[in-house]
Order: C-alpha cells, then structure tokens, then sequence
C-alpha cells in the first residue's frame, strides 16, 4: 500500500510519454496503478512481495524490459507499458496459460470475474501456437472450507504469497507435479519468458506445505480471494452460482473491531422462495485481508415473518419499568446513541463489560498522553520495521493486528518483540527477528518498564522511574572462550640446502577469558536469559527506523490498567515508539466514545443480545426480535479510528431499535437518520449517512466513511507505579479467549464456522485434561468440553466467551486471567 505522499518523496516519471508523479521507490506496478494507468499483471499481489510467476508485466523502462512487479521508479524515468517485443512476450504467455486448461467456462465458479478469461481476451489471443500432453490432476479439499481444483490452477503463487507475506501461515506452497517435459525446440522458437513461465507451469502444483493433504491453517480464506481462475473456491461456493447473478453489497465486518471492507454477494434463494440469501462475501483483497470469521461468518441474519406487536408493547413496558440495559458491543453507532439517548433521558443504567474497560483504559492513558484516543492506527503500525505487542492474543484477539505483524516481518525486513503469558507456536515462525516472552500472568507492567529500558531516552525519563529501571541492572562476572592467534616456532627442512631451520608463525587457539557483562532483570523475570537477548537485540536493531506497538485486551482488564495506560503514555512521550490498540469487541471503541457507561447491573435489566429480564435478540432467541448486523443500515468505528458505513444485505420485517425509541422518548423516522447526530465533541462529524463513501482508490487510499477527529490537550504529569512481581498468578490459570473464527454468537450462528464452545488447551494439556472438565472459579463453576489446540504452548488454557448465554465475563469479572481448580468430568 502506498504511504502517505510528500513533497519530499515524490519523483516524476514518464509513461508513455505522459508526465506522472510517483513515490519515490515505487514498484512502476503500482505507481501505474496509482496513476490510473493500466499494466496487465496476473502474479502481483500488492501488499506482498513480487513472485514474477506470471511474467506478463513486462515494461520498457529507460529502454530496457523490466518487470514493472519488480522495479522501482526513480526521478526521470521513462516508461513504456507497450513495444512490440512485449506484446509478443505477453501474448506468448496467455497462449501457454490457455494451452490445456479446462473449457469449463460455463460451469466454472470464476466465470465472469476470471482474469484468465479477461487477459486472453485483452491480449487478442485467438489461436493457439503450441501444444503439450496434459497430466491428470485430481481436485481435492484441504480444509473444512478449501477446495482446490490443480486442472484449473495457473501457478501463479497468488495463494501461497498472501499466505505467507499478509497471512502468517505458510500453510501452502508450490510442489513437483511431474508434467510433461517441453520440447527443446519451445526454447529458441518462442519468446523466453513465456518459455520459462511454461516450463515452470508443467512442473509445478500448489499443495499444503506441511507434506499432507490437509492445510492446518487459519481457514482465513484469504487464497481463495486472490485466485484468478477457479482453482481455489470455498467448498461451500462449488457450483452454487455464477458471478453475474450475485448482487454485491458494501459493508463493514461485524464480528471483530477490525471493522474489514467486505461485499454480501446475494441472489434469490431459489426460483420458488425469491428471498435473498447471501452467497458468499468477498473483499478488496489488494488493500484488505479478511479473516474466517469476516469471509466465512455471513448467514446470521434473524428472519422474522412480521412484527409482533404484543412482543413490542411488553418490550416498551420493560423498558419503562428496567433500571438497566445490558449490551454488548455488536451494535452500531446509531444504537449506541439511541442508548445514550435512553439514559438521558430516562435516568437507565448503560453496562457494557467490553467497552466499559477499554473506555476507562482510553481515559486514563488521554489523561497522560493529552490526545483523545491513540497514536496509530493499523496501517500506521504496517509502516513501521520494528513491532511489538503487548497484551494481545493475536492469532485469536484481532486477525489483523497479527497479519500488520508478521506483514512487517516478511515486506519491511522487520523486527519484532511478542508479550504474552500463553505460549503460541505460529507467532515464532513469522520471521528470524521475532522474539517471543512466554511471561507469568500479571507481569505486564515489567514489559513495558523494558520496552522503556530498550527504547526510551533516558535523558527525558523522570528520574524515579530511571532509578527504578535501573534497579533491575547487575552486573557479573563470565568465562567466555576466546580464539586468538598464537605465535609459534617450529623446526623444518629447508627443500634447497636440506638443512634444518626454525620458523615462527601464528596459529588460531581458543582461550578461556573472564568478562564482566551486564544482566538484566527485567528480561529474567519475563522469562529470557539476559545475556543472550541483549545479543540478539542489538542484531535486531541494525538499520531499524521506525517503531510501533501494538496493546490488547489483556491491558484493559488488567487490575493495574491505569498504571499500564500511564506508562504506554510514557513510552510514547519518550521515545520513537507509537501505539495502536485494539479494541475487545466490534464497536467497542464506537460504544466507548459515545456512551456514559455504568460498571454494574442493578434492579430489572433489559438486555440487548445480553441476558436480562427482558431480552432483545438479534439471534431469535429473546422477547423481542431485533435485526443482526447484516440486515442493518447504520455506522462502526473499527481499530484504526475510522468510522465506516454498512449496509444492510438481506431484509429484515420486524421492530428495530430505533421504533423503541421512537415510542419511549422520540426518535427520528429512521436510524440511520441518527449518524449525522453522532458526538462531535467525541471526535465524530455531522455527516449524512447517504453521503459517506465505501471503497478503495488505485492507490491504496482507503475512502471509506471518515476518520475520527482527534483532539489534543494540555498532558496530566505522568506518575507512574512500581509493579509487584510476587502478584504474578501461579497454578491452574485460565485465561478469557475466543478460538480463531469466533468472536460472538453470530459466527457462532454461522454454519460454515466450526471452532466449538469450550476450554481451549495446548495439545500436551488436552492430554492430561481428558474430554471434559469442571472449571471451579470460587463463585461459580461450569463445565466445558476440552478442546485441542496444536498452536498453543504450555499450561494455560483458554475459556470461549462468544456464547452470551453462559455469561463468562461475570465469570472472569475485571480480569482476563483467573486461577481456578479444574477436575476432570
């Protein structure tokens, strides 16, 4: 994705004899494509490193052919997307493309948005120049959602790019598929890249990389997306619909505070029920990712027949008679303000446990930092070559922050340093320069103080917390093995006289030597030896130039979370690094800004996809029918500070929100008339809803809705708290986490997302748990099925929370970590 343009890094360059301004380093792909200029490319992936797979961007750059993939502008240059030479090579290459694949056209699932079909047409190829024995090749399906077809695929790497570069798995990867061999003759009488893509393609497949059949991946779906034929569907998709037949809404993710760009494709359910169903969604892929929950949790709708006017007068009279609303944040904006608007003017009680912590967390680290809300946003922290989290599960907690994290790993030749008390096997692997800290739970704060410690400028510490780190620091005396060169004499034959003669020369030879080196606790206490960290680390600084961190849920529910806030506004005040966090739920951070929440329940409580004495459901399962996410018009505030529209995809016949409010204390005709009403003095805009942009410029340039403003004020005095390391939870721990794919009861609703209720465990735990426990919290217990996970590490398990029903926060309370007694069912 491009960065953010100035004056200072812009150079110009000329394309087809027409002047452009370019970032300087570009890739001339993508400065073409900023440009609104078009270069046929098959392989590219635009957050993703060049693959040259497919070959057919080939430009003339200062009159020689380059890859425009590959290449980077430089001022002056002179480009030229067409020569005959290359539209030769191009035409070459879309033949050997087309050679044997499959006439399937009209049944293939790619029809009408294939990029095969497409570029054949756009390179004129109307003939066919050369020939070769096909190879049978068996579709087949990876995973519980993958389906791959290698008749249909064109190895263009696409899948195994994003996998790796954005995605972090490297679940898959090209393999030998024993073609046919090219006849020697192809190599001097075609064009030679079209030869040597061809020859690639006659050996090579894409297949899971762990030397199985079956990914083991995230089931992000995110190969799917890029594929530009049909190899890659959802096993779901296979044969349910052609491409022209499905109607594309834009919308915004529900399920994580990522807030994703997404489409509902739908059509008819069928020619007898003229419904609309959604199909599939699908995204942006070149400036989005997506996640299993994003791509694969779509049909949680709640279908009604017609409103029920009994239900709705009961839920009017509950309301009149609660002093208390229970919510969570799957909601919009609007009905964040529409409760608002309810405890104003009826005196009720707003209790949101997600948002609650997050909104107390932004408040005390504002206080210290003197803005509003946090530095970075994501894209932001995608920027940066030197990442680290603290107090986040990403593979769990927020898709996109880990995919920010390994992106910068694999595309900025980054660093990177994980904080978390549960052990996880794919972080590691995301590049050479990633330490992971496997800490006790409670140590957080001695994480930061090292952040601190690595990072700030002393000069600009308070001296008291400058002591205090220092206080850490030891140091001690080691034996280390030395090579030296050591001067020896020896006697030898002289080859012309025969006479003996001696000789000195040197001879390498390892000697024991003691040094004194300084040890650091604060690195001991999380879990490294300080020795070797500091060794590694200065090997991750080289050539770093920018620093980002990412903070999590774990931090807001922390009992110290206000020290924590203040010493995250420390770091930011002391030194390069800037923070982005990620908020718990959907809109939590929306709910945050715009609603005055309470911290406990009391008297009669209606809840809002909550338990409650009355409840509103969006799942169909409460006093009142309510419409889910994807039957509603409204706004989110997502992750990077941006609040962004969604539209509804499938109709909904019953009450809303908004008649409710109507009927109580008066509301406007429609909810989304309430958008433009959002606060001002929160950081939202007076803009119409109708009026807010969805999508995505050639550039990269997100256009969708608006960003938040951000105010600044004068900075409270950062004082920050000594943490005590005895408080460190110690035994039986279980820690508060959704598996990957689910983050609520409307993915949990979804039938193509799989991940169960239950006590999550590293594979050696599950062993010693068995099939199901009894989790005893002091208060209240429950029993859970125990679930294997073979990315987890270590002894802490994970309890789901994304079943309102069970209650799990009051489980938990204002913690996410709590130690238990287990007992086997």
């Amino acid at each position: 994705m491009s960065e953010v343009k100035t004056v200072e890094n812009m150079v110009t360059i000329t394309i087809d004899g027409k002047t452009y301004e370019a970032k300087e380093g570009e890739y001339i792909l993508n400065a073409a494509r900023a440009n609104d200029v078009f270069i046929p490319a098959i392989c590219y992936l635009t957050r993703c490193s060049p693959t040259l797979a497919c070959r057919i961007c080939l430009v003339e750059a200062d009159g020689k052919q380059v890859y425009a993939c590959n290449a980077k502008v430089k001022d002056g240059m002179e480009i030229t997307v067409d020569t005959p030479n290359i539209l030769a090579e191009r035409r070459a290459i879309m033949e050997v493309y087309d050679v044997n694949h499959p006439l399937q056209c009209g049944v293939c699932d790619k029809s009408g948005e294939c990029e095969l079909q497409n570029y054949t047409l756009e390179m004129g190829v109307d003939s066919q120049s050369y020939m070769i024995p096909d190879t049978k090749r068996e579709a087949t399906n990876w995973s519980s959602v993958l389906h791959y077809d290698p008749g249909l695929c064109i190895v263009c790497e696409r899948c195994t790019t994003v996998c790796k570069d954005m995605i972090g798995d490297a679940a898959i990867t090209t393999t030998k598929r024993g073609g046919a061999a090219l006849d020697k003759g192809f190599k001097e009488s075609m064009p030679k890249d079209a030869y040597a893509m061809w020859n690639k393609l006659q050996k090579s497949l894409i297949a899971p990389s762990n030397g199985t059949n079956e990914t083991n991946c995230s089931d992000c779906g995110e190969c799917l997306a890029v594929c530009p034929v049909g190899a890659l569907v959802s096993r779901d998709f296979v044969y349910q619909s052609n491409a022209w037949d499905l109607k594309r809404i834009p919308a915004t993710c529900a399920h994580c505070s990522s807030g994703c760009q997404i489409y509902y494709e739908t059509k008819p359910e069928s020619i007898e029920n003229r419904e609309e169903k959604i199909f599939r969604v699908t995204n942006e892929w070149n400036y989005v990712s997506l996640c299993g929950a994003g791509r694969f949790g779509y049909d949680f709708e709640n279908r009604v027949e017609g409103k029920d006017e009994a239900a709705f007068n009961a839920a009017v009279e509950a309301f009149k008679k609660a002093e208390t609303i229970r919510f969570n944040s799957v909601i919009t904006n609007e009905e964040a303000m529409m409760l608002q608007t309810l405890k104003e003017k009826m005196g009720l009680k707003l209790v949101n446990p997600d948002a609650r912590a997050f909104q107390k967390f932004l408040a005390a680290y504002g206080k210290a930092a003197g803005q509003s809300l946090y530095s970075y946003d994501f894209k932001d922290v995608m920027k940066t070559d030197f990442v680290m989290s603290v107090g986040a599960s990403l593979r769990n907690d927020n898709p996109n922050a880990r995919y920010a994290f390994n992106n910068i790993q694999k595309m900025n030749k980054g660093a990177g340093l994980y904080f978390h008390p549960v052990g996880d096997t794919l972080v590691p692997t995301f590049g050479k320069s990633v330490e992971v800290f496997t800490h006790k739970v409670g140590l957080e704060e001695a994480a930061l103080y090292l952040i601190l410690d690595l990072f700030a400028d002393k000069e600009k510490l308070p001296s008291d917390v400058k002591a205090y780190i220092d206080s850490f620091k030891s140091t001690a005396t080691k034996t280390v093995k030395e090579k030296v060169m050591k001067e020896v004499t020896e006697t030898v034959i002289d080859e012309e006289t025969g006479e003996e003669k001696e000789v000195k020369k040197k001879v390498p030879e390892m000697v024991e030597k003691e040094i004194t080196v300084e040890k650091n606790g604060l690195v001991e206490l999380l879990g490294k030896e300080s020795d070797a960290f500091t060794e590694t680390f200065e090997k991750m600084m080289k050539k770093k130039e920018s620093f980002s961190m990412i903070v999590g849920e774990d931090l807001y529910f922390h009992e110290n979370a206000e020290n924590i806030a203040k010493l995250i506004a420390l770091i930011e005040k002391t030194s390069p690094v800037r923070v982005a966090m990620i908020p718990p739920k959907t809109n939590s951070l929306g709910v945050a800004l715009i609603c005055d929440l309470d911290d406990e329940v009391s008297g009669y409580t209606v809840g809002y996809n909550e338990n409650g004495n009355f409840k509103l459901s969006a799942l169909g399962d409460g006093d009142l029918d309510m419409p889910a996410m994807n039957q509603q018009e409204g706004t989110l505030t997502n992750m990077h500070k941006r609040v962004t529209p969604t539209n509804a995809a499938l109709e909904y016949k019953g009450y809303e929100l908004n008649d409710l409010v109507r009927e109580l204390v008066g509301a406007p005709e429609l909810t989304v008339d309430w958008t433009a009403m959002l606060p001002e003095d929160k950081g939202f805009k007076s803009v119409e809803f109708d009026s807010l942009p969805n999508g995505y410029l050639n550039d990269g340039t997100e256009n969708r809705g608006y960003r938040l403003n951000v105010s600044t004020f004068d900075a409270e005095e950062i004082t920050v708290e000594k943490f005590d390391a005895s408080k460190a939870l110690e035994g039986e721990i279980v820690y508060r986490c959704n598996p990957q794919r689910q983050f609520n009861d409307f993915t949990d609703k979804a039938h193509e997302i799989f991940e169960g209720f239950g006590l999550y465990a590293s594979p050696e735990k599950a062993a010693e748990l068995g099939e199901k426990v009894e989790i005893d919290f002091g208060n209240r217990s429950i029993t859970v099925n125990v679930i294997e996970d073979d990315r987890m590490a270590g002894d802490i398990t994970a309890l789901s929370d994304f079943k309102s029903a069970e209650d799990i926060y009051s489980l938990f309370g204002d913690a996410r970590y709590q130690k238990v007694t287990m007992r086997k069912v």
